[in-house]
């Protein structure tokens, strides 16, 4: 890989537990299917930068903002209805954002890994 060393680096706001669950969950692929990975996953993946951003205009405007941009819709409607969550929820989604986008971002690459083995 040696132009393609580590792409993983130009990836806004990653972390080194990140880039370890990234590099060992792409051990098996060809240099081929890798660069695959990265171009699906890099445009399916969250920053924890833009997560904080979503859950701060979540508090303060949209309840629930965050959870519909992970994907959370029915977590989302919840805030939405409750004021999220009469603000409890909101304050802890601001507290753990990191662990939000890093939980978005494992799904995001199983399902990028899944797409780069079925085309083959």
């Amino acid at each position: 890989m040696d132009n393609f060393q580590n792409p993983y680096m130009s990836l806004n706001g990653i972390t080194p537990e990140e880039m370890g669950f990234l590099q060992q969950a792409t051990t098996t692929l060809d240099e081929n299917q890798h660069r695959q990975f990265f171009m699906i996953y890099s445009g399916k993946r969250k920053s924890p930068q833009d997560i904080l951003i979503f859950a701060l205009v979540g508090m303060f405007l949209v309840p629930g903002l965050q959870r519909f941009i992970i994907g959370e819709i029915g977590m989302g409607i919840v805030y939405l209805l409750t004021i999220g969550l009469c603000f409890v929820g909101s304050v802890m989604d601001l507290i753990n954002y990191k662990s939000l986008a890093m939980e978005f971002n494992k799904k995001m690459a199983y399902e990028s890994f899944q797409i780069v083995k079925m085309n083959g």
